[in-house]
């Protein structure tokens, strides 16, 4: 069975930088099969995604983060990585990956339901 297991969260000050990690566990030699994203979640709001990567490599990102924000994959390491640049507050949110083997086949990279793997969330705290 997938699992997913977040890590690297924690506070920083506005203009910081974190690297949050997604380990993947089970399917490992499956990466290059997952298209995998990062999804957050602000209080009070919905969630969101935030950063893609497909089978080919081949990235998307949320409109309030590009050019901040890469994300990557290590099929080496078996992890999935999110490395976050110029944080601002309103980036402060649980910050969760998601997997999934399906094809989008041009749907929306960021509807949630289109991951059945979740792992458990990171909080990223960032002062002003």
């Amino acid at each position: 069975q997938l699992q997913l297991v977040e890590s690297g969260g924690g506070s920083v000050q506005a203009g910081g930088s974190l690297r949050l990690s997604c380990a993947v566990f089970g399917y490992t030699n499956y990466m290059n099969m997952m298209r995998m994203v990062w999804f957050r979640r602000a209080s009070g709001k919905e969630r969101e995604g935030v950063a893609g990567i497909d089978t080919d490599d081949s990235t998307n990102y949320a409109d309030s983060v590009k050019g901040r924000f890469t994300i990557s994959k290590d099929y080496a390491e078996n992890n999935l990585y999110l490395q976050m640049n110029s944080l601002k507050p309103e980036d402060t949110a649980m910050y969760y990956c998601a997997a999934d083997f399906r094809s989008l086949d041009g749907g929306n990279w960021r509807n949630e339901w289109r991951y059945n793997y979740w792992g458990q969330g990171t909080q990223v705290t960032v002062s002003s």
